[in-house]
């Protein structure tokens, strides 16, 4: 038997906005729903949401600038940001539909701290206060500085591949803070 000859791996493409779509479906990614308060109050959900810096705490969401979030969110000084659970796809979907009112219906919400809607039974929320914008191509990716937050115990809702999907529940020793949680404070900043 002659030896086989390695197979020649594909060409790679140019990455162009179709092609950088269908390889960044690979990257699982926590689903979250982000509130600002307004009248009426504003909510999307993303898929953005990533730690920037821990000294200081900043956070970071993306949101497209032809959203109809965000002339409210451009305007806000503060913000939450929702961990869901992997049971809230449908809470995910409902923020994700235009069109709708988001907070009627079956969605649990209360006014929070600086008005911003805290919505209930998600995995966790952070209360954020906004330090900056930038806008980028077709998107404004904005900086937030956590000043409250509360978690629970639970596993996050992933979007992978244009789905939805869960983890398995990890078993094993629970986090230090015990189940349930406490809203926790943030040193104060002075408003800038």
């Amino acid at each position: 038997m002659p030896p086989s000859t390695p197979a020649q791996p594909d060409p790679p493409i140019v990455a162009d906005s179709a092609a950088l779509r269908a390889i960044l479906r690979h990257q699982a990614s926590t689903v979250t729903v982000v509130t600002a308060p307004g009248a009426p109050p504003v909510g999307f959900t993303a898929t953005s949401f990533t730690s920037v810096s821990l000294e200081p705490p900043i956070v970071s969401f993306c949101l497209n600038l032809a959203s109809s979030s965000w002339p409210t969110v451009s305007r806000s000084r503060h913000v939450a940001v929702h961990l869901l659970a992997h049971d809230q796809r449908e809470l995910a979907r409902r923020f994700a539909t235009s069109g709708v009112d988001r907070f009627a219906g079956p969605t649990r919400w209360r006014p929070g701290p600086q008005g911003v809607p805290i919505l209930d039974g998600v995995l966790a929320w952070l209360l954020c206060r906004v330090v900056d914008r930038v806008t980028v191509g077709d998107h404004a990716i904005v900086l937030a500085e956590p000043e409250l937050l509360h978690a629970d115990v639970g596993t996050p809702l992933l979007y992978h591949r244009g789905g939805y999907a869960g983890l398995d529940p990890v078993t094993g020793p629970e986090p230090p803070h015990g189940p349930g949680a406490a809203v926790v404070t943030a040193p104060a900043r002075p408003a800038g």
